[in-house]
């Protein structure tokens, strides 16, 4: 039997259940939830970066955004509030759409 111990989407106990296996879960107290939450990206992230096509990539981000909304509402935000924020720093610092690579800045 696998061991898996990570935090899964909700649906997940029900499909497995569909296939006739036996599973165990457990509820995450709210320090654990975030430490996992923060785990589960870095682990979606890191499947992004291995994509090799321009669908899987795009699969991956939507793991990444599905994250980083539960982030936001563990922290009493959301996603919405995410955007305002990003849109904010887009109009003061820009984006990164003209892919300007900073090599060094001198004091003189």
């Amino acid at each position: 039997m696998p061991t898996y111990n990570k935090l899964v989407r909700d649906k997940i106990p029900g499909i497995i259940k569909t296939t006739g296996k036996r599973f165990r879960t457990r509820k995450l107290s709210e320090q654990e939830y975030i430490i996992e939450l923060r785990r589960k990206l870095l682990e979606e992230i890191a499947e992004y970066e291995e994509a090799g096509t321009d669908e899987q990539a795009l699969e991956e981000l939507a793991d990444v955004m599905e994250v980083i909304k539960s982030l936001a509402e563990f922290h009493g935000s959301s996603i919405d509030e995410i955007e305002r924020i990003r849109e904010m720093k887009y109009v003061e610092r820009g984006g990164f759409r003209e892919k300007v690579f900073l090599i060094d800045v001198s004091d003189e």
